[in-house]
């Protein structure tokens, strides 16, 4: 526990700063943590990150996090769906090159892998352009919900959640982990004046906590498929990349979502 907290602290005091000042240091951030998750999620599949599939799948990512507020400077004229379907038009062909040695599932799962954390982080740097105040709000959503499906599901669990993907979590930790994020939604917007509906706080707070879970069910999934316990060691006490950001990966993109398709009605 001491080495997961003292972990925990030092990974923040590198982290936040660079979360608080925004602009291209905190791009550069959110690329290197691609490339260590990117790393991770090849090594579960027995892949090498320096190897063609891996190299294309680096490229991949490279242009998939590209922030939208640089876009238009490239003027490259090719959207990132189109460099997508390269990425696979390469990675098939290395199947022929290989002589089938690297397999059509290998290939399909290496474009995904990209899509997946690229996509993901994507939407990380963009809603840190929207407002600091969003990323706080998501961050605190997925460490509330954390620790409450944690502490709640500790005390009071007992129906399994999902035992074939994670033994340990249970129904009562899942709508505990929901609670508690609304709790923290409701102090956070007293706090900060977050300037959005109260209700429409709470459906985006329930909605995000939910997607939270399922992305951690989802990292879980891939582990125990692979039959790993962490992703990564990078994190002493805490696992990998991929352990850490989980959640994130698939609430910052439906955070995003939400806001977009709800800014026109001015909640």
């Amino acid at each position: 526990m001491k080495q997961r907290i003292l972990t925990g602290v030092i990974a923040a005091a590198v982290f936040l700063p660079l979360v608080i000042f925004g602009k291209l240091p905190f791009t550069l951030l959110v690329y290197a943590i691609g490339i260590l998750a990117l790393f991770e999620l090849l090594r579960m599949k027995g892949l090498k990150l320096i190897s063609a599939p891996g190299i294309i799948s680096l490229l991949l990512l490279a242009v998939l996090l590209y922030p939208s507020q640089y876009a238009e400077d490239a003027g490259l004229g090719i959207t990132k769906g189109e460099v997508v379907f390269l990425a696979v038009l390469l990675l098939l062909a290395y199947t022929v090159l290989s002589k089938n040695s690297f397999t059509f599932d290998e290939a399909a799962f290496v474009a995904l892998a990209a899509v997946y954390i690229g996509f993901g982080f994507y939407y990380f740097i963009e809603i840190r352009n929207i407002g600091l105040s969003y990323v706080f709000f998501a961050i605190g959503v997925v460490w509330s919900t954390d620790s409450g499906a944690y502490f709640i599901g500790k005390a009071f669990g007992k129906r399994k959640l999902w035992p074939e993907i994670s033994p340990n979590k249970t129904v009562e930790g899942f709508w505990g982990g929901i609670l508690t994020a609304v709790v923290f939604s409701a102090i956070y917007q007293a706090a900060t004046g977050f300037p959005h509906a109260y209700l429409f706080v709470l459906i985006i707070t329930v909605l995000l906590s939910i997607v939270g879970q399922i992305g951690d069910l989802a990292e879980s999934a891939f582990k125990r498929h692979y039959k790993v316990k962490d992703s990564g060691r990078i994190l002493p006490g805490h696992g990998g990349m991929l352990d850490r950001f989980d959640s994130f990966l698939f609430v910052m993109p439906v955070l995003y979502f939400l806001l977009v398709l709800f800014q026109p009605f001015g909640l």
